[in-house]
């Protein structure tokens, strides 16, 4: 084995340890031991490296290891999951560091790291196309994809704003026998209704005032590809009775023509309001809706998908930080279970925009939870002035005895308003849910907090459906 070669670290499990750091009162941070393997790894006995600064033994490393160290002790708790390249120009490895308490024989501080094989950007099925998500909903989706996408039936796409329906799109097509053809994409709510079926048809050379040359439509231009139309649900109605009839025969008339065009479109449409919905209030055709409604993949929102937040929040933090320049590797624990503590009305495209600033603000290595604290203001202003209710739960909520001051290290808590819990235990939920009648959201409501948050109390207690029977 060379050194420097990180197969020995990728290839081995995880049983022990790879370093061990200890400190005694104030004193800087020495090796307190390495595994057998990191050993190999730096070409060096194990015995040579006790007692060195680790600093020394990787001074390059990012983030620092000392720094990672600090963070465990001044919190109290181990860190999970951290992105860290030991050495120039190698592989990122995943690593755990565990809080050790005190030593056998001093009164020091021990922090066990772990490299674990996989880094988080090497984990499988973290993500399909340019879609992430580990969380059983976002697996169903890949799924969906991956079996529709071979299909030439129409496809709806369901989800709030914000949710990713154009991803789903996109990778409907690049998986399909279509994906080195034309693929077409346009927002009906962004043209106005007299240039809409302009748009999706083409028009003919004088067909109205302004329309001075002939113009090729969406679907001549998506012709043996895909055309995804967002936003279908507020088309109005008498450019959906056009779009019925070129969605049943295949043929293009042009505004102003004479003649039809043959063309051969994979159809894809997404929505954010309830088309059944809008079929009983006559805003959308029964004919269309049924035409429309052969396969249909619902995206769930990032509220529902706890799980996939840290994976966004950390693909977006590497977008920005190669963006912007800046330096900022990691989400601190704080920071992650703050943006899990969170309703996401705005869904992934808000998660985005709040990494994206706290990038640009960022002047250290680690973002913190008070990173966010402006932002969180800003939040619940805007929450009160969209409702004067009082705030429900899941709103994030920044103690007014605690001072802003950006850059600060000491964790930013997260209150919850007054006369909610901030742990529900087993026997009040089970009351709850039986005098619901089984229903989670009227539990969730009974209890005073969201659907959401419940979900996350009994993943907390190891509870399902059945137990609480």
């Amino acid at each position: 084995m060379t050194s420097n070669d990180p197969a020995t670290l990728r290839h081995l499990p995880a049983l022990a340890p790879d370093l061990v750091l200890v400190r005694w009162g104030q004193a800087d941070w020495r090796i307190r031991g390495v595994s057998e393997r990191l050993a190999v790894w730096l070409s060096v006995e194990p015995d040579a490296l006790r007692g060195r600064a680790p600093q020394g033994l990787f001074p390059d490393a990012v983030p620092a290891l000392t720094a990672l160290a600090d963070e465990v002790l001044d919190n109290g708790q181990d860190l999970n999951d951290i992105k860290l390249r030991l050495l120039p120009d190698q592989p990122e490895f995943a690593a755990d560091l565990q809080f050790g308490g005190l030593t056998d024989d001093y009164q020091g501080q021990l922090v066990r790291i772990v490299l674990r094989r996989e880094s988080l950007a090497s984990r499988q099925e973290t993500g399909f196309r340019n879609l992430v998500g580990v969380s059983p909903a976002m697996r169903e989706v890949f799924r969906k994809i991956k079996l529709y996408a071979a299909s030439d039936a129409a496809v709806i796409i369901t989800g709030e704003t914000g949710a990713g329906k154009e991803l789903v799109a996109r990778a409907l097509h690049d998986e399909s026998p279509r994906h080195d053809k034309p693929y077409a994409a346009l927002n009906c709510t962004a043209i106005s209704e007299q240039l809409l079926e302009s748009e999706l048809f083409g028009h003919e050379r004088g067909a109205f005032t302004g329309a001075v040359r002939e113009h090729r439509g969406y679907f001549e231009r998506a012709d043996g590809g895909t055309l995804f139309l967002d936003e279908i649900g507020d088309m109005p109605l008498h450019t959906q009775s056009k779009l019925l009839r070129v969605l049943e025969d295949g043929r293009v008339e042009r505004v102003g023509g004479e003649t039809t065009r043959q063309v051969d479109v994979r159809f894809i449409g997404a929505t954010n309001v309830p088309l059944e919905q809008a079929v009983a209030e006559k805003s959308f055709r029964a004919d269309l809706y049924h035409r429309l409604a052969v396969l249909r993949i619902h995206i769930p929102p990032l509220r529902e998908r706890l799980e996939d937040i840290p994976l966004l929040a950390e693909l977006f933090l590497q977008k920005f930080n190669a963006r912007y320049h800046k330096s900022a590797r990691r989400l601190t624990p704080e920071a992650i279970r703050l943006l899990q503590a969170y309703l996401w009305p705005g869904n992934v495209r808000e998660l985005r925009n709040v990494i994206e600033r706290v990038v640009v603000e960022a002047e250290t290595e680690a973002i913190g939870a008070r990173a966010f604290a402006e932002w969180i203001r800003e939040r619940q202003q805007f929450a009160a002035v969209e409702s004067p209710r009082p705030v429900t739960d899941g709103v994030l909520q920044l103690p007014e005895a605690v001072p802003y001051h950006r850059g600060a290290s000491e964790p930013l808590h997260i209150t919850r308003p007054a006369g909610t819990k901030a742990e529900l235990s087993e026997a009040e939920i089970r009351r709850a849910y039986r005098a619901a009648d089984g229903n989670l959201s009227a539990a969730a409501r009974a209890l005073g907090v969201h659907r959401a948050t419940l979900y996350r109390h009994l993943k907390r207690l190891d509870l399902d459906r059945d137990d609480l029977h």
